[in-house]
């Protein structure tokens, strides 16, 4: 490997893999939503946007197989910068089809991207450098939500303000995205190392186990597939694992009330008060969503790691499902009172972010004990597709539900969907080992 220091590299990469994924989950509801989609439109075409994350396992060997990870970190980057230059100039009420489309260019690049810096990752720097900037790459993802979900939408909103032009606020927006990406790209070309190892694999036939893998010789035939084979084995050891269709329930209802919620929280906040929502500006909702209620979510997070590693996962299960499902109130409470100030505003999601960040650490351990044991990585990332699909398919119906119901019937249904939290965590947690 040249001589590089991670910190060169790493922060900017996590940085660039979290961009495009808030971009193209959360700003394009808020941006629908101001350009004038329906709510049910808005929710249904949105949630499909999370379709690559579940289905990017399918592809993962192609990452493996073809070219270096260094060559797919940069196409892609490329692929996604190209990818808002075009969103901004195809910004339009009577184009949404064609900016759907961009969207979900942009979200396959950003999915493969994922793999490839994943797995460059673990490439250029040993276990030990590795554990150091572990906690590095997470707080840069955090980084990149708050940019996402936070500056981004300020930006957009402010220039609305100023302009009284939204889909050329939005416009100029995704353009400064397009230059911002354009240059980390430029960036990563620069200083992304070259590794020795990076290079297409093949399994390794050496007795460590049908995850461990080589780089291939010179003539070597069969290496691809191989992979494919090894491929086809971890989707069937999945299957066959003790308790797995208890854990495929648990790990598509544990979230159902944020699943049903998450895409309506921020029509919530734009739609005004004769239509139930609580009339925030584009600027307001950035603040509250993605800037507070991204810390809330991510001093959660923290705290319920540090819980769960002293109690114990089994232990912790009670407390973090009650912590996710119950915050989730405060949004029927604001549909019902629709306070018009905005500490209280600030206040209620920040409670519902905490407890959710909180209550998805038990999510995340489970998955990951779950996994253990032989294609403890290919389980995980198999893992890893039921959890972006337990937030696609409840959204796919959210926004239908909540015109046919009101903002009140809507968080009432919600809060029914609690009962699902309980019942998985009920039996999941028998299962626990510690």
């Amino acid at each position: 490997m040249l001589n590089k220091s991670p910190w060169f590299w790493v922060p900017t990469l996590y940085f660039a893999e979290g961009i495009p994924y808030f971009i193209v989950n959360v700003i394009s509801v808020t941006m629908f939503k101001r350009l004038g989609m329906s709510n049910g439109d808005l929710a249904m075409y949105t949630s499909l946007l999370y379709l690559p994350w579940v289905i990017k396992p399918l592809w993962s060997p192609f990452v493996d197989v073809i070219r270096t990870k260094r060559w797919w970190i940069l196409l892609m980057q490329l692929i996604c910068t190209a990818g808002f230059a075009a969103l901004a100039l195809s910004v339009s009420p009577d184009a949404f089809g064609l900016t759907l489309v961009i969207f979900y260019i942009i979200a396959f690049a950003s999915a493969t991207h994922d793999i490839a810096a994943d797995g460059f990752y673990m490439l250029a720097l040993d276990q030990k450098r590795q554990s150091v900037f572990v906690g590095i790459r997470s707080t840069f993802y955090r980084i990149a939500s708050v940019f996402g979900q936070g500056v981004i939408v300020v930006l957009a909103g402010l220039l609305e303000e100023r302009s009284g032009n939204i889909p050329h606020a939005w416009s100029m927006t995704l353009l400064i995205c397009a230059a911002l990406f354009a240059l980390v790209t430029l960036w990563h070309w620069r200083f992304l190392p070259k590794v020795e190892g990076d290079s297409p694999a093949e399994p390794a036939n050496d007795g460590r186990g049908p995850e461990q893998f080589s780089r291939p010789s010179a003539g070597t035939p069969g290496g691809a597939g191989r992979i494919f084979r090894e491929f086809g084995r971890a989707w069937k050891t999945f299957f066959q694992k003790p308790g797995v269709w208890l854990a495929i329930v648990f790990m598509l209802l544990y979230r159902l009330p944020e699943a049903f919620s998450v895409k309506m929280l921020t029509p919530f906040l734009l739609d005004p008060a004769d239509q139930g929502g609580l009339g925030l500006t584009t600027a307001q909702s950035g603040l509250v969503y993605g800037t507070v209620g991204v810390i809330a979510l991510t001093v959660g997070g923290i705290l319920g790691g540090l819980f769960a590693a002293r109690q114990g996962l089994k232990k912790s299960m009670w407390p973090m499902s009650m912590a996710l499902a119950l915050p989730c109130a405060v949004y029927l409470y604001m549909a019902l009172v629709q306070p018009s100030q905005l500490w209280i505003i600030y206040l209620c999601v920040a409670l519902d972010q905490f407890g959710y960040g909180f209550g998805f650490t038990a999510y995340m351990l489970y998955m990951m004990q779950f996994s253990e044991g032989e294609f403890k990585t290919s389980h995980y990332a198999i893992c890893t597709a039921f959890m972006a699909l337990s937030m696609m398919l409840p959204g796919l119906f959210a926004g239908w539900m909540q015109e046919a119901l009101g903002y009140v019937g809507f968080f009432i249904i919600v809060m029914v969907c609690c009962l699902a939290t309980v019942c998985v965590t009920f039996f999941a947690r028998q299962r626990c080992s510690s």
